[in-house]
């Protein structure tokens, strides 16, 4: 974990000494150990693991609290000047009961540039309101009325581009399990309608805000780039800018991450894997917290697919079972949020699918078909329907294999066999490797797979994951 590490070098004696006490006055003896060898840096991880008595799977739970309690020990050490801020703004009432005139509006502008910095538009309208009746009887008393309604129009915009914001996801979403060439218009429209109000607005949130959609988009659904846009790494660096000088905007603090993620996802879009890596473990660790909490401003269970993208490129799908168990702890997901709660069960059942067991693999699916209705998206039940015959094939249970493939195949036909051809390959492919016969099945069977793999599709596709590898084979 290259983020702790980082972290640790850089606290001082102090912090790392109340830390390291503290951690021991909780009986958190192995976490305050691990702390002291990774700031003293003579260690190794293998020698760590070893000193402590930990597998390697303990040790990226051990790590991810420490990671945990040193955040929190360096948020409580700072006092949030935008907290301060909003608590000035709460206290103008009193001054202006309780204050002298030329003070209280003294006060007032030096509170005006300061939430001017930080962009807060709805303490600034109250502040305006404040001015604009103070210079009542002064020509200052329009000049104070024009500001007064420019930040209240700018608080209505931003508010507006919030809700702009978790509509794009809500409709992505819906696209993707659909391939509904409308909702893809959809997106679109709304990417140019935040564009337009950003460009209204010499704003820095609002340009943030704008760029948690635009690269997505730009990745996502429309993928050709156009010479008038600016290019992605520009817009990733000027909003990592934005974060360093505001470095105690509590919503900056928390959208970190999200651009973590979309630098992830844009290094991995141009297959630039070695810069991906600089941003895979800290959004990985954080992915319990993008899927509970950040579906307003992304779509983080695209991350799944690409971890599972990357995990069968680097041939460690194996692992992703013992890891999820402890990255998805205390994980509760939003069942009304169907796209994001499909893929996270699909990716767990494909996670238990690559550590060949079987049957918790097929436990995930059939809890998801008993919660939640995918009727609405027929294109997304069929790839889940393909992944839970595979693993009923795989338990040679041909009751409930026959049975589902019946449903699949009437699916097919409803659907047309031309708009989803894939599956139709893939039915072949598990009729043919569950029944008993030719020896050179599992030849012609490798030919049908590779086929089926081979389809282009775009979407919600988890099919497209199924690695062709001996353990498929052992159908019978």
């Amino acid at each position: 974990m290259a983020k702790l590490k980082s972290i640790i070098k850089q606290l001082s004696k102090q912090d790392y000494e109340i830390l390291y006490s503290n951690l021991m006055e909780s009986g958190a003896d192995k976490s305050a150990l691990l702390l002291q060898m990774m700031y003293q840096e003579k260690f190794s991880d293998s020698k760590i693991m070893k000193d402590l008595g930990v597998n390697s799977n303990a040790y990226y739970t051990l790590r991810s609290r420490l990671n945990q309690k040193i955040e929190e020990y360096l948020l409580e050490q700072v006092e949030n000047p935008r907290a301060d801020l909003l608590k000035k703004v709460a206290n103008i009432p009193e001054i202006i009961f309780t204050k002298k005139r030329t003070i209280v509006v003294a006060t007032l502008k030096k509170l005006e540039k300061e939430l001017l910095d930080y962009d807060l538009s709805n303490e600034l309208t109250v502040v305006y309101k404040s001015l604009k009746r103070l210079h009542a009887h002064t020509p200052e008393y329009f000049t104070y009325s024009q500001l007064y309604n420019k930040h209240i129009a700018y608080m209505l915009s931003v508010d507006k581009v919030e809700s702009l914001i978790s509509d794009y996801f809500r409709k992505y979403g819906s696209y993707i399990f659909s391939g509904n060439g409308t909702e893809k218009l959809e997106l679109t429209l709304i990417n140019k309608e935040l564009i337009s109000v950003k460009n209204l607005y010499d704003s820095h949130r609002l340009y943030v805000y704008q760029s948690c959609v635009g690269i997505f988009h730009r990745l996502f659904v429309e993928e050709n780039e156009s010479m008038e846009d600016e290019p992605i790494e520009n817009i990733l660096s000027r909003v990592q800018q934005i974060f360093d000088m505001y470095q105690m905007d509590t919503i900056y603090h928390h959208l970190k991450i999200v651009f973590e993620y979309l630098k992830l996802e844009y290094y991995n879009r141009y297959k630039v894997y070695r810069k991906a890596e600089d941003y895979f473990d800290e959004v990985n660790d954080s992915v319990s917290a993008l899927m509970s909490n950040y579906t307003l401003y992304t779509y983080p269970a695209r991350f799944l697919f690409t971890k599972l993208e990357r995990s069968l490129r680097l041939g460690i799908q194996q692992d992703l079972y013992n890891e999820n168990n402890m990255l998805f702890q205390d994980f509760e997901i939003d069942l009304d949020d169907v796209p994001n709660y499909v893929s996270y069960v699909t990716y767990r059942a494909l996670s238990c699918y690559y550590s060949e067991k079987y049957e918790e693999a097929s436990k995930w699916i059939n809890n998801l078909l008993n919660e939640v209705s995918v009727k609405k998206y027929p294109y997304a039940l069929l790839e889940v329907k393909i992944i839970l015959a595979i693993q009923y094939a795989i338990m040679e249970d041909n009751d409930l294999l026959n049975q589902l493939l019946g449903s699949i195949q009437r699916q097919i036909r409803l659907l047309g066999k031309q708009s989803c051809p894939h599956a139709a390959v893939f039915v072949k492919v598990i009729k043919m490797m569950s029944t008993q016969g030719k020896t050179e099945k599992p030849e012609k069977a490798k030919a049908l797979l590779e086929k089926a793999l081979a389809f282009k599709r775009t979407g919600f596709a988890p099919t497209a994951y199924i690695r062709i590898d001996e353990k498929f084979f052992k159908l019978k």
